[in-house]
């Protein structure tokens, strides 16, 4: 959760991980029902929000840098993937926006998960802030609920087992209550809350732990769906998924609602201290998350890292000062332009792929243009060994649980462009032996059951493939340039798509 006003306005940016999409369609119940009336309801719901890449450390990354994976050569989780190295530390963490929020004397403060790999020996230790925060509050490695270590502002804080002292997302809504207490009122203020939820290790608080009992994973156009025209890591899985698998994906869907609960309850809590305050009308509130997540989609049990919408749309929802809609399809990458955005930082002076859509929250703000088209890329993982629980498969998998289905290997490395200009269509090619190439016609098929690469006119796969080409090399203003070059081509002409709305006014419903 980010806040942020303005004039000079403040920030509160709320980030989730691992949140799905599907949490946040209108037809669809929600577990942050406070949440949606808060925030959503009382400004805007990007309904096609995306991150670029769909996994934790590489996504965080662009949030924070505003640029594409490419750009800030974070790979994956891993420290050798640069997930909060030496590297990443040296160059891309030292030009991330909150070190520009700083410059325009904005109060900064940051608590819980940072990046994946973050407070380890070979990468700083808990000695490393990095630049830009007044306070730092940071989470020692992945998602925690209790019994975990934190860097506070550089020093070593051990945690332990008790609800009422350790519980990770009540203590970070109680550290920012304290910061919001202890601000010099004279100067703006920026916080940046990262609460464990709704990642493993789904613990929920002792009083939610029963809540949801008859909740399943939503049964949608492509749950149970055998992969058959996909990559080959889609046509692994069996199908149909067998019972303990599909027990085992609802088990984990309802523990996720549970944990988002205590969300839901800091988000109510942080939105009646600023009102409190008399701030509430001078901030802008963003809750999104890193990426997505599947449960059962095309039979693949649990986890993200897959191209399809599932796994990279996410939920973003900002509410705030002059708050209006707007056509515009938004990234991850367009969180950092946007912050400095309303923060009044000249944006000619960083170097970001992303772009501000402040314009298209509040047109009377800041003028600019939406993107027709965006990148998606992702590298693969896997392991140099074969997993001895499943003596059947080979090495370079990963993520291969339960039923040694895989969601995750080395080939599995791919870019896709998705295009919105006269059209609904993604083009993904995979990096592997197959140069496998998977398009699909979101308009039509929205679930993605179809890969229509041989029915495509050949002139529109040659434009996305060149789209693609010039998006994988971009670099900042570049980025911009090439979608505002190409807005209606011959070929998204022949497509005659019309895009969505992409941005719901739910104020007024």
């Amino acid at each position: 959760m980010v806040s942020l006003s303005k004039g000079p306005c403040s920030l509160l940016s709320l980030h989730t991980t691992k949140h799905s999409f599907y949490v946040w369609v209108p037809c669809f119940d929600t577990p942050m029902k406070k949440t949606k009336t808060l925030i959503g309801d009382a400004g805007a719901t990007f309904l096609n929000a995306f991150t670029a890449t769909p996994l934790c450390c590489p996504s965080r990354s662009s949030i924070l840098t505003g640029r594409y994976p490419h750009n800030h050569a974070v790979r994956n989780n891993s420290l050798s993937g640069n997930c909060s190295s030496l590297l990443w530390q040296k160059g891309p963490e030292s030009e991330a926006f909150p070190l520009y929020l700083r410059k325009q004397k904005y109060q900064t403060f940051f608590a819980g998960k940072y990046l994946n790999q973050y407070g380890r020996k070979e990468a700083g230790d808990v000695g490393h802030v990095p630049p830009g925060w007044d306070q730092w509050h940071a989470l020692v490695g992945n998602s925690q609920y209790y019994n975990y270590t934190l860097s506070v502002n550089g020093k070593e804080e051990k945690h332990g087992d008790s609800y009422e002292k350790d519980y990770l997302t009540d203590l970070i809504l109680n550290r920012s209550l304290s910061f919001l207490d202890a601000k010099n009122g004279k100067h703006p203020f920026f916080l940046m809350l990262s609460p464990p939820a709704p990642h493993s290790p789904w613990t929920a608080a002792p009083q939610y732990q029963k809540e949801f009992s008859d909740v399943k994973a939503p049964r949608d156009g492509s749950f149970n769906k055998p992969g058959k025209d996909k990559h080959w890591l889609l046509r692994q899985p069996v199908n149909p998924m067998s019972n303990s698998s599909l027990n085992f994906l609802d088990d984990a869907y309802r523990k996720r609602w549970q944990t988002l609960i205590s969300v839901d309850d800091m988000v109510d809590t942080l939105v009646k201290k600023l009102d409190n305050m008399k701030e509430l009308d001078n901030t802008y509130i963003f809750y999104t998350s890193d990426n997505g997540y599947h449960t059962g989609q095309f039979s693949l049990p649990i986890d993200k890292r897959q191209l399809y919408e599932f796994d990279i749309r996410i939920p973003l929802m900002v509410r705030g000062p002059g708050i209006k809609p707007k056509q515009a399809p938004v990234l991850n990458i367009d969180l950092a332009p946007t912050i400095l955005d309303i923060s009044g930082f000249n944006l000619s002076l960083v170097n970001m792929d992303g772009q501000s859509f402040l314009s298209q929250m509040a047109p009377s703000l800041r003028n600019g243009t939406a993107r027709p088209f965006f990148l998606v890329e992702y590298t693969g993982e896997g392991h140099p060994l074969q997993d001895p629980a499943c003596p059947k498969l080979g090495p370079g998998l990963s993520q291969c649980f339960p039923d040694c289905v895989c969601e995750d290997a080395y080939n599995n490395t791919y870019a896709c462009v998705r295009t919105f200009v006269e059209h609904n269509l993604q083009y993904c090619e995979f990096a592997d032996s197959e140069s496998f190439v998977e398009v699909y016609n979101l308009t039509s098929d929205p679930h993605q059951l179809e890969n229509i690469l041989k029915k495509v006119d050949p002139t529109l796969l040659q434009t996305m493939n060149q789209r693609l080409i010039k998006l994988q090399s971009c670099v900042g203003s570049s980025c911009h340039d090439i979608t505002s070059q190409t807005t209606r081509s011959r070929a998204d002409k022949a497509a005659g798509m019309r895009p969505k709305l992409w941005l719901e006014d739910t104020a007024n419903h």
